[in-house]
């Protein structure tokens, strides 16, 4: 599904960038992204493709701590301790809540 919408992404970019049908048509095509992206039924899917991304990379490293364990120097284990104190667990990159 990824490669689909990227796919499309990029024939849209590619049909405003080299259109001959001017300012009006690109005009058409930015109201209708627009239209699109507040949609609630598309903020949502986002919202939760957003949380499940957020849940499988929570599972990744979880595996990935499980498996590398005690290998990694105490530096390295130490600094990664202090970035994850310094960022919280209740906001994003954003500043809004994971919920």
């Amino acid at each position: 599904m990824r490669y689909r919408l990227t796919f499309i992404a990029g024939l849209a970019t590619g049909y405003v960038i080299g259109a001959r049908a001017g300012r009006e048509r690109y005009e058409q095509l930015r109201k209708a992204a627009q239209r699109i992206s507040q949609n609630p039924a598309v903020r949502n899917t986002a919202e939760s493709a957003a949380l499940t991304g957020r849940e499988a990379a929570s599972k990744a490293f979880g595996t990935v701590s499980a498996k590398v364990g005690d290998r990694l120097p105490a530096s390295v284990t130490d600094r990664v301790r202090s970035l994850r104190d310094q960022r919280g667990s209740d906001e994003d990159d954003w500043g809004t809540s994971n919920t």
